[in-house]
């Protein structure tokens, strides 16, 4: 190991000694790397913030106010729908053939068994007219076979009395029985046949009536969907020839109300629907019926809710669109608040010291003296233009604030609540 020199004075200086043995170099420290770039986000962010608070807090600060006025709280959903009669009758063919006549159009009146259409009877006629041929026969053979069963009798009586005699032998008597026998059992067979050519000759004369297209219902027909010489073909379907409608002074509307909102439609709710054939006319309805049956297309799940509604007039007619606003909660002469005075709030009360968050309440600030004041209030009924006031030191005519815009700054100042 190499020892250290010793100290010389040289000139009246010193030289300390020097060592020989090799020193460690100090490293590259990666801490003073951090520490620039920590000191650098934290100069961003505070710069950040001066541009904030000087463009928020420089310029006149301008308030938009409404009046806290009476009157009336409304919550609605909204749906569109279908205006429909309430009971549609589909008339349809149960036979089939040729449309030979006509005798109700679009609009027609029409009663309880009036005939609207009437299908070629032709081929139906001649199986009736075969059948009826038939049951003739049948009733001309038991009267046939009744004379049989007479003259077996006598035969059958007369082969009794001799044989007691022996003037005949057993089997001529045997034979006599047979035949008795045989003509009763034909009379039996006869009446059978009789009723079976009766079911036929009633099927026939069935399949004859339907030729005739009849109105089941009063009502007015709103829908044709043959014309004379078209022929309808009943095998599989039965085709639909005319819709009738049974009352078009009472009409319903069918809505798609959606899975969100259908929680507060109930029974009874009052209900205003326009169409855009009297846009400026509202019609007034109720719910009748929620069904509890869903649709769904592309992932959208509703309901139909029917609404009933009065037609006395007959502007309504089938297959119009209808806008209709179901009313699920009212308020009448209540005291109410535009919706964005509850969302506003001053820039000046928007920050928060470091470590606090500010407590949500309801509350309106009121112009006073220039100044915006906070005003704690029972908040109700939202329709999301006005709410409810329930309670509060808030009186008509106030002027609440719902929005602030400073002068000389480029942009308004946004109201959110925190």
């Amino acid at each position: 190991m190499t020892k250290p020199l010793k100290a010389e004075t040289v000139s009246n200086e010193t030289v300390a000694p020097i060592s020989l043995a090799p020193q460690p170099q100090p490293a590259p420290s990666r801490r003073f790397g951090k520490v620039w770039l920590l000191v650098a986000l934290v100069a961003l962010i505070l710069a950040a913030t001066a541009v904030w608070w000087l463009s928020s807090a420089g310029g006149t600060v301008q308030y938009t106010t409404a009046s806290a006025t009476r009157g009336d709280v409304i919550r609605t959903v909204t749906a569109t729908g279908t205006v429909n009669p309430v009971l549609t009758i589909i008339v349809g063919s149960y036979v089939s053939g040729v449309i030979q006549e006509l005798k109700c159009d679009y609009n027609t009146e029409v009663k309880q068994g009036q005939v609207c259409a009437k299908i070629d009877p032709r081929p139906y006629q001649t199986v009736v007219d075969q059948n009826k041929a038939n049951l003739a026969v049948a009733r001309a053979q038991l009267e046939k076979d009744k004379a049989a069963l007479e003259y077996a009798k006598i035969s059958l009586d007369r082969n009794a009395r001799l044989l007691k005699t022996n003037a005949v032998s057993q089997d001529a008597y045997d034979n006599a029985k047979s035949a008795y026998d045989q003509a009763v059992a034909q009379i039996t067979f006869d009446e059978a046949t009789i009723q079976q050519r009766q079911a036929e000759l009633a099927s026939a004369q069935v399949n004859l009536d339907y030729t005739d297209i009849v109105s089941p219902v009063d009502g007015t027909v709103v829908s044709r969907n043959v014309t004379v010489g078209q022929t309808v073909a009943a095998s599989f379907q039965t085709p639909t020839l005319f819709l009738i409608a049974t009352d078009l002074t009472k009409m319903q509307v069918d809505t798609n109300v959606s899975e969100s909102d259908i929680g507060g439609v109930k029974l009874d709710d009052k209900t205003t629907f326009t169409v855009d054939a009297f846009p400026k006319r509202s019609f007034q309805g109720s719910v009748t019926q929620v069904r509890q049956s869903p649709q769904t297309v592309q992932n959208v799940v509703t309901y139909d809710v029917v609404v009933s509604v009065d037609n006395t007039d007959l502007a309504l007619m089938p297959g119009m669109t209808a806008a209709t606003r179901i009313v699920t909660a009212e308020r009448h002469d209540v005291l109410r608040v535009p919706s964005q005075a509850l969302r506003y709030v001053p820039a000046t009360a928007r920050r928060v010291p470091a470590g606090r968050t500010a407590a949500p309440q309801d509350r309106v600030w009121i112009l006073r003296d220039g100044k915006p004041v906070a005003v704690p209030v029972t908040a109700g009924l939202d329709d999301d233009s006005f709410v409810e006031i329930v309670s509060g030191d808030l009186k008509p005519d106030d002027q609440v604030i719902t929005a602030e815009r400073r002068e000389g700054t480029s942009r308004s100042v946004p109201t959110p609540r925190f």
